[in-house]
C-alpha cells in the first residue's frame, strides 16, 4: 500500500487492498495512479473510506478464501465495496459470478486488467473532485504513474495474458491471450522509473520469452529509434538504460525456449542480472505432457547447463508442482533427481491444488491430499539442501547488496539483498553492524559486504 498518501476530510477517500501476485500488484497500480491523478485521496484502512476497493485473486483456493474473506471484512468495516482482479472474472457453480453470489452487497464487480471499468464504478458511486495532470500526483514517477512497492524497486509488467493453456492453470481463462505492450512504452515507464530512484526493475509478465510473439515482433520506436519487440531487444535496451543509474534489471516468469539462449551473454557481460525465474514445473516428459507445458521439456537440463558454461554466476530460481495427477513414485524420483542434477539455486514447491475450471482435474489418478503433501515436503528437503549447499559456497566472497532495511543508518546493521535474491520469494542478506564507524547503510543504495556465514535460505554478511 502506498504510504505516501493519506485521508482528510475534504477529498474523496478510497480504501485500497491489493491481494495476489506482482501481476495483480501493477493492475493495482495503475489503478491508484488513475485515482490519484483525478484528485482522489486513498487511505490503507477501510473505515472513515468513502468506498473501498479489493484486487482479489483467484488462482488457488487459498487465495480464493482470502480474497473472500477481504471482500467480507470490507463490506463490514465500510459497506461500500467494488471488486476487481481474477476473482472477480470467476464463475460460481451456477454460471453466475462467484464474487456477487457470496457477497451481493458489493457495488460492482470487474475482472483483472481494467482499470477503467474500475474508474467508471469508482466515478458512478463517488464522483471525481478534479483532474490534474498525472506528473503532479504525490509519490509517482512521471509516466510510471504510482507504485506500492518500496522506492527503490518496482515491477515492470511488458504483457497481459498467456498464450498457453496448461492444464493445471486458469489464468487464460481469466486474464485472456498474450497482449504485448508497445515497446516505446514499456521503455518509457523503466526511464521514468529509474529517473525516480529505483535501482532494480523486475520485469514481469505470464511468459516474458514470448513477449511480441501476438505482434509477429514488429518493431516500434523508443528515442526516436526503431525497436523490435521482442525479448532480446527488450533486454538488451533495458540494459542500456539501467547502466548510467547503476541499477539493476532482474527478469521473471522466462520460458526455457531456445530464444533465451541470445540473453544469456547480455548476463555473463554484467548487462543484466545473471539471474533467471523459470517456471519449470516438472522434469519428467510425461507429467510435462500431462501438463501441456510450453518448450522441450525433455532438454531443460541440458540447457540449463548451457546457460551455466556461458555465464557460471546465473542463478536459478523456478517453482514445481508435486503430486500432478497420475504422477507415479518413478515420476516424482525423476523430479527429485532433476533438481539435485540441475542445481536449482532457490526452488518453490506447491502440492497440486484441484483448481475449478482446470483441466487437469478430469485427468485419471488424482492423487490423496496426504501424498500430494507428503511429496512436496520430500522435494523441499532436497531443494533446500542443494540451495544451502550453493549458498554455503559464497562464503568468504564478497557481493554487491542492495539495501531494504537500515534502521538508525545501518548502525546495527540492517537487511539487504543480493544479485541472486527476487524480494519477497528469495532470500535474504542479514547485514551485521559495520565495523568502521564511517561506514552507514541507506535503504535504496548498494553496499559492498563480505559474506561471513549462511543461515538457512540467507546469508549473513559485514558491510565494508
Amino acid at each position: 500500500m502506498s504510504d505516501a498518501i493519506f485521508p482528510n476530510k475534504t477529498t474523496p477517500t478510497i480504501g485500497f487492498v491489493s491481494l495476489g501476485c506482482p501481476k495483480a500488484l501493477t493492475d493495482s497500480e495503475l489503478i491508484l495512479t488513475q485515482l490519484s491523478a483525478e484528485g482522489y485521496q486513498t487511505s490503507k484502512t477501510f473505515q472513515g473510506a468513502d468506498l473501498v476497493i479489493v484486487n482479489t485473486c483467484g488462482f488457488i483456493d487459498d487465495a480464493i478464501k482470502e480474497s473472500l474473506d477481504t471482500i467480507g471484512e470490507a463490506l463490514t468495516e465500510n459497506g461500500r465495496v467494488i471488486v476487481t482482479g481474477c476473482l472477480g472474472a470467476k464463475a460460481s457453480d451456477d454460471g453466475g459470478n462467484l464474487v456477487r453470489q457470496m457477497h451481493p452487497k458489493v457495488l460492482a464487480v470487474t475482472g483483472p486488467h481494467a482499470t477503467q471499468e474500475v474508474m467508471d464504478a469508482v466515478h458512478t458511486n463517488l464522483p471525481k473532485p478534479h483532474d490534474p495532470f498525472v506528473d503532479l500526483v504525490p509519490n509517482a514517477f512521471g509516466v510510471a504513474g504510482i507504485k506500492l512497492t518500496p522506492r527503490h524497486y518496482a515491477y515492470l509488467k511488458i504483457s497481459e495474458g498467456c498464450n498457453h493453456r496448461c492444464t493445471f492453470c486458469i489464468i487464460p481463462s481469466m486474464r485472456g491471450d498474450l497482449v504485448s505492450r508497445p515497446i516505446g512504452d514499456v521503455l518509457g515507464e523503466a526511464r521514468a522509473l529509474f529517473e525516480g530512484g529505483v535501482k532494480e526493475l523486475l520485469v514481469i509478465s505470464q511468459d516474458t520469452s514470448a513477449y511480441g510473439v501476438d505482434v509477429k515482433y514488429r518493431t516500434g520506436f523508443w528515442d526516436g529509434k526503431p525497436v523490435k519487440t521482442r525479448m532480446l531487444e527488450l533486454v538488451q535496451t533495458l540494459g542500456e538504460i539501467a547502466e548510467p543509474y547503476g541499477a539493476w534489471v532482474r527478469l521473471h516468469y522466462v520460458y526455457p525456449y531456445p530464444s533465451v539462449d541470445d540473453i544469456i551473454p547480455l548476463m555473463a557481460a554484467g548487462k543484466v542480472l545473471p539471474y533467471l525465474d523459470v517456471p519449470l514445473q516438472h522434469s519428467h516428459p510425461d507429467v510435462l505432457r500431462r501438463m501441456r507445458r510450453p518448450a522441450s521439456g525433455e532438454r531443460n537440463l541440458e540447457r540449463l547447463q548451457q546457460w551455466r558454461q556461458a555465464c557460471p554466476e546465473i542463478v536459478i530460481r523456478s517453482t514445481f508442482i508435486a503430486g500432478f495427477p497420475g504422477e507415479t513414485e518413478e515420476e516424482f524420483a525423476h523430479l527429485l533427481d532433476f533438481v539435485r542434477e540441475a542445481q536449482i539455486d532457490r526452488a518453490g514447491c506447491f502440492a497440486y491444488s484441484p483448481v475449478k475450471g482446470a483441466a487437469a482435474n478430469d485427468l485419471p489418478g488424482m492423487l490423496p491430499l496426504e501424498i500430494r503433501e507428503e511429496r512436496r515436503a520430500r522435494f523441499m528437503e532436497v531443494a533446500e539442501a542443494v540451495s544451502a549447499t550453493k549458498l554455503q559456497r559464497r562464503v568468504g566472497s564478497t557481493m554487491q547488496v542492495l539495501v531494504d532495511s537500515a534502521p538508525g543508518m545501518g548502525k546495527k546493521g540492517g537487511l539487504g539483498r543480493s544479485y541472486a535474491d527476487a524480494p519477497e520469494i528469495d532470500g535474504v542478506v542479514r547485514l551485521l553492524p559495520p565495523e568502521k564507524i564511517s561506514k552507514t547503510l541507506k535503504v535504496g543504495e548498494f553496499t559492498k559486504a563480505r559474506i561471513v556465514s549462511a543461515q538457512g535460505h540467507d546469508l549473513v554478511a559485514l558491510p565494508i
